[in-house]
């Protein structure tokens, strides 16, 4: 596996919340990303059920 230099600062950033916050920060910012990841895919998959009245 080669390592990619782009996504390193996120894995830095993280491994940093977890030493000082311990997990509570990184807890929050994944159920936060779930909860948009969420609404976003229910909101792509109801608009297509839309009526329209012509």
């Amino acid at each position: 596996m080669e390592h990619h230099p782009a996504a390193a600062w996120l894995t830095e950033a993280a491994s940093s919340a977890v030493q000082q916050q311990g997990p509570g920060n990184l807890l929050r910012i994944v159920l936060i990303v779930m909860v948009v990841g969420c609404a976003l895919t229910g909101w792509f998959l109801l608009r297509g059920y839309k009526q329209k009245d012509d």
